[in-house]
């Protein structure tokens, strides 16, 4: 009889080189992962459902009278703006899976099978523009149930859904960071939100820049979320506020800061996120 000798295999052999076409079939297999536990908890899928929809309806009825004296008049002028700040409060949800499977061990489970490196971080980032698109499309019908309108065109909103995704896929790597450096799920919400909050509630999304102390007016238009905000709602209602104390400037020049906000964020956070994770894992 032959002997047959055991021998070792050689990290090569444990992990195969990934052609493109592979790597991308394989983000969006751990892309529908991530979308699946959905089914599996209900209640995730209830952030980013009744959270946007309960601020929608508390600052249109609580609060839109008293700042624009109908509640139809505010909802016009703030809706864009709640749905990039839900926007930018779901990117967290990235960086807070991502922790999960590190403190897990999961992500050790899927660096093992022969896939490519950058496959799960890729299919959890994917996976989270899946859920912002539903959170848009959530808060538009809603809106429309409220009596928000169009004012532009149908192109224009999807232009306006467009920029939202791209943006949050750019921040998305802010959450990534937060989720990589966090030492569990816990710290990665309570320092994204905690962020968040005074990123979101320092800008326009609420009331107009006019309305503010003169020394607060200079931070509030160059804060990003302000941009965003002015250009998504430029996009969406157009010169439906005219004539109105809403003053809705062309959407192009705040659409490229945006984009270029967008640039800058990803080429800062990106390969810090992918420095951090290597030396975590």
């Amino acid at each position: 009889m032959s002997t047959v000798t055991a021998t070792r295999p050689t990290p090569a052999e444990l992990s195969p080189h990934v052609g493109v076409g592979e790597g991308i079939r394989q983000t969006m297999t751990l892309a529908w992962r991530t979308i699946v536990q959905v089914r599996h908890n209900p209640w995730e899928l209830g952030d980013f459902s009744i959270q946007p929809i309960m601020f929608v309806l508390l600052f249109t009825y609580v609060f839109g009278g008293a700042i624009a004296g109908s509640t139809g008049e505010y909802l016009t002028f703030a809706l864009p703006g709640i749905i990039v700040m839900n926007m930018l409060f779901i990117t967290m949800y990235v960086g807070t899976g991502l922790n999960i499977d590190l403190t897990k061990g999961v992500f050790d489970r899927l660096r093992s099978l022969p896939i490519a490196r950058w496959a799960p971080m890729a299919g959890r980032i994917i996976a989270d523009q899946v859920k912002q698109a539903w959170s848009i499309f959530l808060l538009l019908v809603i809106g429309f149930i409220l009596g928000f309108r169009i004012g532009t065109d149908v192109w224009s909103l999807l232009a306006a859904v467009g920029l939202m995704l791209v943006f949050a896929l750019a921040f998305s790597w802010v959450s990534v960071l937060v989720g990589v450096l966090a030492k569990d799920p816990e710290k990665v919400q309570l320092f994204g939100f905690t962020a968040l909050f005074p990123v979101t509630f320092v800008s326009n999304v609420f009331v107009p820049t006019n309305t503010m102390p003169s020394w607060l007016q200079p931070i509030v238009e160059a804060n990003p979320v302000t941009i965003l905000s002015d250009a998504c709602r430029a996009l969406m209602v157009g010169d439906d506020t005219a004539g109105t104390q809403w003053h809705v400037a062309s959407a192009t020049t705040p659409a490229i800061q945006s984009m270029i906000w967008a640039a800058a964020i990803a080429a800062v956070f990106a390969p810090l996120s992918v420095w951090a994770l290597r030396r975590k894992v």
